[in-house]
């Protein structure tokens, strides 16, 4: 017994949304990483570094091949003064 194509509309239809909300995402994700494919699982070194890049290029995925350090980047220290103990 044929089933009537009336019936499939709604899996079509729930199909294409899937794509679409997926191919979005996926498109934002990009866009928010400067078109560079996203990080997963960063450690300490790895946050070190992207805060680096941040300081010297001023985004947080961006990368310099100058070997001279920007006017100014002698001031930006990376290290962070620890609370005292009193």
């Amino acid at each position: 017994m044929p089933v009537p194509f009336e019936t499939l509309i709604p899996y079509g239809i729930m199909i294409v949304m899937f794509g679409v909300s997926g191919t979005g995402l996926a498109a934002f994700k990009t866009w928010q990483n400067e078109g560079k494919r996203p990080r997963y699982s960063l450690d300490q070194w790895d946050r070190q570094m992207m805060e680096r890049d941040r300081r010297l290029t001023g985004t947080l995925r961006g990368q310099s091949d100058n070997p001279e350090a920007p006017l100014g980047f002698e001031l930006s220290n990376g290290w962070k003064l620890e609370k005292r103990f009193t």
